[in-house]
């Protein structure tokens, strides 16, 4: 599968004019009136929804607890005005992340395997988030005002084909779209990729990372793929030269020198993220047993041999290796929720539910601890009360697709039908299947037994579905 090639962000900046000052911008006025913040936000959502249909996703809880909070922080501390968010982690283990307007946020799992540490790879998202925070989307407009937003979702969709696999015909519908608008542009802007990695460093070091992290990772790529006849895409849309790793060194060493630059919990996210990619749990667990004869103090090693002996079937070994973890730290929610996988998978379902019980009650908000408690419910057969537990996941994640298809099954399975139908209809909104989603409302209104206020609402929202496919197609077009 060929991932977003060009990028949105190799999009902005192809419609980029070179004649940006190094100079913050000023925010607002001219690139407002083209394309407003409203319109990028509506815009980017569109996008995701498509994307969320066409790309292989990591549902991995923790992972995605992982990225969203680390964003969030960069978020804070970064010139971003508009902070709603939306992320999308992408099944590929090649070297890519991105920004799209509207605040939209790609991760490919290859980001962890490449970025060393926490700081590298808050480098990168510090990078991504500054590209949004001086809407070099909209400026790019405004450099090529002849370039109106039905253009640009056409080539939005464009990039929707090319990251389904189909590379090809999606770089020339990108192309074709407005080809002679683009045709004398570079295909890089110099000045926004200067703007992002400055203000990118002054964001990583009041979000309390070294600075420096930034230019070590652009120096460590340089050299890895320097001989590469096919680099990874992040390196497409973001050459590295050794100009560019110079500006960033010079200009992280103006900055205050410390910070943190690597975490035990980023470590034990990348040892999620290695054995997802490793052939087998087998291979994997021969990796991590090499590392932690190397350093044996090393906890992520052990941390990462522990879950790959429990996806091999190998449980005593797990648990002796969970042991000493677990006593270090037995509040960790990370190592809590190894030893409750391996209680499952040892079919000790009561011990896994008497730890996940305490350890909600620690951490009642924690994403990953309401999932699994969600699943060991159903897990029990107890499928009334994982709906209950899911009303609670529903309310801080409305927009999560994989959240609504867990309703969906869930209901299913307590007899509701017509609640299972609204679910679905849900998650195929939000993975750019209107049809489909149209399709389970009216499903469910047929079951609704005559129940006027509940057709009611189906019909309501049918009618809002209809209008948001309208307004999608209208973009497109």
């Amino acid at each position: 599968m060929k991932l977003l090639r060009p990028t949105l962000l190799t999009l902005a900046c192809l419609l980029a004019s070179p004649s940006f000052a190094d100079d913050l911008p000023s925010l607002g006025d001219a690139s407002s009136a083209i394309v407003s913040p409203q319109q990028e936000h509506q815009l980017g959502r569109a996008w995701l929804s498509l994307l969320r249909g066409q790309v292989a996703q990591l549902s991995d809880p923790q992972l995605k607890d992982f990225v969203e909070t680390t964003v969030y922080r960069l978020a804070e501390t970064s010139q971003l005005q508009d902070r709603r968010l939306e992320f999308i982690l992408i099944n590929s283990r090649e070297l890519n992340a991105f920004a799209a307007p509207g605040g939209i946020v790609g991760v490919n799992g290859g980001l962890f395997l490449n970025a060393q540490s926490e700081a590298e790879y808050a480098a990168v998202l510090a990078h991504e988030l500054a590209h949004l925070s001086q809407r070099h989307f909209a400026r790019g407009i405004e450099a090529q005002q002849r370039m109106q937003v039905p253009v640009l979702a056409a080539m939005l969709a464009g990039i929707v084909i090319a990251a389904a696999g189909a590379g090809d015909a999606g770089i020339a519908t990108i192309m074709g779209s407005q080809a002679a608008a683009i045709q004398e542009q570079q295909r890089f802007s110099r000045q926004n990729e200067q703007e992002a990695d400055r203000i990118g460093i002054i964001n990583l070091e009041k979000a309390g990372y070294d600075p420096r992290a930034m230019p070590s990772m652009f120096e460590r790529l340089m050299r890895q793929y320097r001989f590469d006849a096919k680099p990874p895409e992040f390196l497409l849309t973001h050459p590295v030269t050794e100009s560019r790793i110079a500006d960033t060194r010079n200009r992280a060493e103006q900055e205050k020198i410390g910070g943190k630059e690597d975490s035990l919990r980023y470590e034990l996210m990348r040892a999620r993220v290695a054995l997802f990619y490793e052939e087998t749990p087998g291979i994997a667990a021969k990796r991590f047993r090499a590392q932690l004869d190397e350093n044996p103090k090393s906890e992520a090693a052990r941390y990462g041999l522990a879950i790959a002996q429990i996806k091999a079937g190998q449980l005593n070994e797990a648990r002796e290796n969970l042991k000493p973890l677990l006593a270090k730290d037995p509040n960790d929610i990370t190592y809590n929720l190894a030893q409750i996988d391996l209680d499952v998978t040892n079919n000790r379902m009561a011990d896994a539910q008497q730890r996940a019980d305490r350890m909600l009650k620690l951490y009642q908000d924690n994403y990953p601890l309401n999932q699994v408690h969600v699943d060991l419910l159903l897990k029990q057969n107890r499928p009334a009360d994982a709906g209950k537990a899911l009303e609670v996941l529903l309310k801080a994640r409305p927009a999560d697709p994989d959240i609504w298809n867990l309703v969906a099954d869930t209901r299913g399975l307590s007899g509701d039908m017509v609640g299972s139908s609204q679910a679905r209809a849900e998650f195929f909104a939000l993975t750019g299947d209107y049809k489909q989603a149209l399709q389970q409302l009216e499903f469910a209104k047929r079951r609704s037994n005559n129940n006027f206020q509940l057709a009611s609402r189906i019909d309501a929202r049918q009618k809002e579905l209809i209008e948001q496919e309208r307004m999608l197609k209208e973009m497109m077009n």
